[in-house]
């Protein structure tokens, strides 16, 4: 019982392997490319606990090649030379029996680390398998990231959770000593996050914390057992997602006290300040938008600044912007008008374009019509004159709904100046 219970049971094959059904399922993306043993370098990316690392060694066992591995966290340039040297010794180039290096939360890795292995990635000496928790477009240099495929791991649900549950019961050589019964499971599965990790951890500390049998699993009985959960900050997954959670929903509460001191518990828990940056940024659009454009252009200057000046003074200047935000009104008209016009290109397919508003670069072009008819804006009164612009199969539907703030309101008064019932909501 030395090993936690999720290395204990950790699957070994792909029969064994659960969730991840678009990946690795029948019809899955990267099911036939491990079976044939021909896999290109590639990112897992994903939250913590959904089998990044499980999934590389399963795809090293399938293919049957040599297994090296990583851990960013304390690996520097002289390691990762010093396993290619050892990869290139055990595998042909170019040979669908390459090694492959696995790299744990490659997102850590400087940039000298990164470029340390473009050239045995571009060179065939090894297929690199990097994980990560973090969008790889913006912890992962272009070009690493370029030379790689990029896969999507999605958090458990509750099915896979349970089913995890149950597996280890059956599997786990001490949870088959104990009778366990599972009455409740909300609480268990509400503080796991969806991390397939956590979760066995937390249920083992419950289990091997009782000494009656049968022991009985119940929500009173987690919650009871695992105060401390909510206590730490862990920037390495257990708490990062819930954090970062409470912040930007406190952003677009418009509540500062609370947006600051969420933001303090990251700064505390030596949360990535670039990190922080970007999800700034993200709510000034999605959550202020138009109601306040000048949002967007502080949370930008900001993750700037962030970049510039590193802690501890980045810590004012995020303090500043997500004060600024959460004191801004809202709207999520452009997120929400986005949203829209994705779903009607998911329904209509590749409507033509029209052809007054097609480019007509060629004589063919012009004299099939392309670009007839179309009327220059800035030749009529006020810069505008009345045409349709979307397919004749969707026109006149509407998308943006300006939201309900002073700003927007003098953008939805505009909007019906020049187009009259085709903006009036």
């Amino acid at each position: 019982m030395n090993k936690p219970l999720a290395e204990r049971i950790r699957p070994k094959s792909l029969e064994e392997y659960l969730s991840q059904e678009h990946l690795i399922g029948d019809d899955g993306s990267l099911t036939q490319q491990i079976k044939k043993g021909i896999i290109p370098s590639l990112i897992l990316w994903g939250p913590p606990g959904v089998g990044k690392t499980t999934l590389a060694n399963i795809i090293a066992s399938e293919s049957k090649r040599p297994f090296y591995t990583l851990s960013a966290i304390n690996s520097g340039v002289k390691d990762v030379r010093e396993v290619i040297d050892k990869a290139k010794q055990s595998g042909g180039l170019f040979t669908t029996k390459n090694p492959i290096l696995f790299i744990d939360e490659i997102h850590r890795f400087s940039k000298s680390q990164q470029d340390s292995l473009l050239g045995a990635v571009e060179k065939g000496w090894v297929t690199l398998i990097g994980a990560t928790t973090e969008n790889p477009s913006f912890e992962v240099i272009p070009a690493l990231l370029s030379r790689c495929q990029v896969y999507t791991l999605n958090p458990f649900g509750k099915k896979e959770l349970e089913a995890l549950l149950h597996r280890a019961m059956q599997e786990d050589e001490y949870l088959k000593t104990k009778t366990i019964k599972l009455k409740e499971t909300e609480s268990l599965l509400k503080l796991s996050g969806g991390d397939a990790r956590k979760l066995l951890n937390i249920f083992e500390l419950i289990v091997s914390s009782q000494d009656q049998d049968p022991i009985t699993i119940t929500n009173d009985l987690v919650l009871k057992l695992v105060q401390q959960n909510t206590v730490r900050y862990d920037k390495t997954g257990e708490q990062h997602y819930d954090i970062i959670s409470a912040f930007i929903k406190s952003i677009r509460g418009s509540d500062p006290n609370a947006s600051v001191y969420w933001l303090a518990r990251m700064i505390e828990g030596g949360e990535d300040l670039k990190f922080i940056a970007r999800r700034l940024i993200i709510s000034a659009s999605e959550d202020i938008g138009n109601a306040n454009p000048t949002a967007l252009i502080l949370a930008n200057n900001a993750f700037q600044a962030v970049t510039t000046i590193g802690y501890p003074e980045a810590r004012i200047v995020l303090s500043q912007c997500a004060i600024y935000l959460a004191s801004s009104p809202k709207s999520n008209a452009s997120y929400m008008a986005i949203n829209k016009a994705q779903q009607l290109v998911k329904q209509t397919g590749d409507l033509s374009v029209p052809l007054p508003i097609r480019n007509a670069p060629t004589k063919l072009m012009k004299e099939l019509g392309y670009g007839e008819d179309y009327k220059y804006a800035h030749d009529h009164k006020d810069n505008f004159v009345k045409q349709e612009f979307l397919p004749d199969e969707i026109a006149e539907t509407k998308l943006y709904n300006p939201g309900d703030n002073q700003r927007e309101q003098s953008i939805r008064t505009f909007l019906k100046s020049r187009w009259g019932d085709k903006y009036k909501y």
